[in-house]
């Protein structure tokens, strides 16, 4: 079977993972027996495009990396907006990767609504619809008979939602912890070699690891938004974003990088779920971690998260926690879940 793909949206991750579908089109083929054709894409900045055929990928990428845009494509239908696109462009899954409104979800969660509503497999990298409403559409998706995956809402493609999920299943996870954001692990791991707190962050603009306006890292924001997902999508939670207490790095200060290492202590910020009887709790804040603990390790921009399971005791996985290939990667691993789910079905 060959899947029709949509992408709503089209930046640096979209483009990650046409590349690698590209890439690694034969040794999918060949190894998993799966094939794709993206046969159309909307973007609110580079325009919308729809080919019943299916693009020609090393064509769109050569397209945008020189105009910016992808609406000059020759042959393709334009001018769709993304619930069109989503609709009508017989897609068999919609990949959601536009950008993230924390705060309302929006216009993710419209997208993701109206491909389940329509009968159609949604992955999205989106921490915005998973956040706010994720044990809703995973219901939604469940009535209409199709998918609803979301690695890529948390640790990039390295593997911890489906980790958990199956990997873990059948044991009880009775607390959540980690470094879940990279550009704040980042800074403080400057900091402990007597770099200021703003100079590391210019540089990390300047790296690409914050964006102009870092607030969503170094606030806590980000690092709160994934810490909901994993406590409501793993652990069964009810939270709501306002439920949990917050703080970022912003107020930590060299005095205070300087106390910590004196008491063989790091300073990381740590996003926290945990069992408080029948209730799932957690929490986001700057913590100092005692040397023995694997966390504490775990510098630059790499991310960690240790799950405390009754049958397995500590487990961590580390990995990258962003990228435009790592979390390409992330969605054509749950592309490849729905095509093992499918062919599981259709062998029934």
């Amino acid at each position: 079977m060959t899947y029709k793909i949509a992408f709503i949206g089209f930046g640096t991750v979209g483009q990650g993972l046409a590349e690698i579908l590209m890439n690694k089109r034969d040794q999918l083929r060949r190894k998993y027996d799966f094939e794709c054709s993206v046969v159309a894409i909307s973007d609110i900045m580079k325009g919308s495009i729809y080919l019943e055929e299916g693009l020609d990928l090393e064509k769109l990428l050569s397209l945008v990396r020189e105009t910016g845009r992808i609406d000059g494509y020759p042959g393709a239908t334009t001018g769709w907006d993304s619930l069109k696109t989503i609709r009508e462009s017989g897609a068999d899954i919609v990949v959601e990767i536009s950008y993230t409104d924390i705060d309302t979800g929006e216009p993710a969660a419209s997208h993701v609504r109206a491909a389940l509503e329509s009968g159609k497999h949604v992955i999205t990298s989106n921490k915005g619809p998973s956040a706010l409403f994720g044990r809703e559409l995973v219901k939604l998706a469940r009535q209409k008979g199709v998918c609803f995956r979301y690695e890529g809402t948390v640790v990039s493609g390295t593997p911890v939602l489906n980790f958990a999920l199956e990997n873990l299943a059948g044991t009880e996870i009775r607390e959540v912890r980690g470094i879940l954001n990279g550009t704040t692990n980042y800074i403080l791991s400057e900091m402990e070699k007597g770099k200021g707190y703003e100079e590391t962050l210019k540089v990390a603009q300047e790296l690409g690891y914050a964006e102009a306006k870092p607030d969503a890292d170094v606030k806590g924001w980000d690092a709160l938004a994934k810490i909901v997902i994993i406590a409501n999508m793993v652990m069964g939670g009810d939270l709501k974003i306002a439920d949990v207490p917050c703080t970022g790095i912003t107020g930590i200060t060299l005095k205070d990088i300087e106390t910590a290492n004196q008491e063989n202590k790091r300073w990381k910020l740590i996003a926290r779920a945990w069992r408080d009887g029948d209730k799932v709790q957690a929490e986001v804040s700057p913590k100092k971690v005692p040397a023995d603990d694997f966390l504490a390790g775990v510098g630059g921009v790499t991310n960690a998260l240790t799950f405390d399971t009754d049958l397995l005791g500590n487990v961590t996985v580390v990995g990258p926690g962003a990228g435009r290939l790592e979390t390409g990667f992330s969605i054509l691993v749950d592309m490849l879940s729905i095509h093992r789910e499918r062919s599981a079905v259709n062998l029934a």
